[in-house]
């Protein structure tokens, strides 16, 4: 995924849509006195210069889908793993909430369940029946929507052909009016994301990479535009 920060607007639809998608529980007023409100995809907001001249810095970030992700080593029972298609991938029910894992994720990305979560009427028809509601006691994360890919594989198998370029768009990067989220298959030239990233290649740079995760998550720098007087 690359992540153009000079598009980020911070109106976090991306936000919004994970939520929806993904049967992520709802961030009530409890959960914030707790500390334990979750959400997959965050949007940090950061201020530079001084007030009148201020501004405000956009950044989401969610799993960052580490080559050498450091919370999978630590599971105990093999609940996290890299897979071939460059996912960390959380198996829910093998997860026993040990919670190494989240704390040994430098991004803070990782949340555990600690209650079962309820959707009152009429909430509980907005529920996606292609994801499964996570119980307590276990660890969840951004998956990419894994269930959009999948989806977007058996479509493609069906009409006897590749997955296209397009085909699996994670809802963050569907929600987001300024396209500022880009997904596809970097390993194809002619993606869009691979397209992007060698046009922009100078404003290319990972979250916390100093600590040897590669993450499969790019961000490109905000341009920096001169003001006319």
């Amino acid at each position: 995924m690359a992540v153009d920060l000079d598009r980020c607007t911070g109106c976090q639809a991306c936000v919004v849509a994970c939520q929806a998608e993904n049967n992520v529980s709802l961030n009530l007023e409890e959960a914030f006195l707790q500390r334990r409100a979750k959400a997959w995809i965050r949007i940090e907001r950061y201020w530079e210069g001084e007030f009148p001249q201020g501004k405000a810095r956009f950044l989401p970030v969610l799993c960052q889908h580490c080559n050498n992700a450091p919370c999978e080593p630590v599971c105990p029972v093999y609940a996290t793993y890299h897979n071939p298609e460059g996912l960390n991938v959380q198996v829910y029910p093998r997860c026993i909430g040990t919670r190494f894992c989240a704390n040994n994720c430098p991004y803070q990305v990782r949340f555990f369940n600690f209650q079962e979560h309820v959707w009152p009427p009429p909430l509980n028809n907005g529920l996606n029946p292609h994801v499964t509601v996570r119980s307590r006691g276990i660890m969840e994360k951004c998956t990419f929507c894994l269930q959009r890919i999948n989806r977007g594989k058996r479509e493609a198998r069906a009409q006897g052909r590749p997955v296209r370029d397009g085909d699996i768009v994670p809802a963050c990067a569907q929600a987001c009016p300024t396209e500022a989220l880009v997904f596809g298959d970097r390993n194809d030239p002619q993606s869009r994301v691979a397209r992007l990233l060698q046009a922009a290649s100078a404003r290319a740079y990972r979250l916390l990479e100093e600590m040897g995760t590669d993450p499969n998550v790019v961000y490109l720098m905000k341009v920096e535009r001169l003001e006319r007087s």
